[in-house]
């Protein structure tokens, strides 16, 4: 299979709850209540499953905490799906990040390589 993702993606193991939905024309769905479960993240995207179908293009806040002391807020695009046993996996494009995004992806990823910073 092509790889399309841009940047490597690291294991991770996040729940987070979706619990509004938005587009760019202020297009809003509300109350969506839906868990995640994120499986991987990269310094432009994230991986993640769920019982809830979830419409593509759409966007979303998070808060994804990676490390102790380390929190990163940021807008999510929905941007791929695949149907799974028991739900769905979804792809998503990281669109609007902190500063200390790259910072923080690059300290992660050297706690699970055992090696330094970069």
């Amino acid at each position: 299979m092509y790889e399309m993702r841009k940047e490597k993606r690291w294991p991770v193991n996040l729940y987070l709850e979706i619990s509004t939905l938005f587009r760019q024309d202020n297009q809003q769905i509300k109350n969506v209540n839906a868990s995640i479960e994120v499986f991987d993240i990269s310094k432009s995207g994230i991986g993640f499953r769920s019982k809830a179908t979830l419409p593509l293009g759409y966007y979303f806040n998070a808060q994804i905490v990676l490390m102790e002391n380390d929190a990163l807020n940021c807008v999510i695009r929905i941007i791929r799906q695949q149907k799974a046993e028991n739900g769905w996996i979804y792809g998503c494009e990281i669109v609007q990040t902190s500063s200390v995004m790259e910072y923080v992806i690059n300290e992660y990823a050297a706690s699970l390589t055992g090696g330094g910073n970069g």
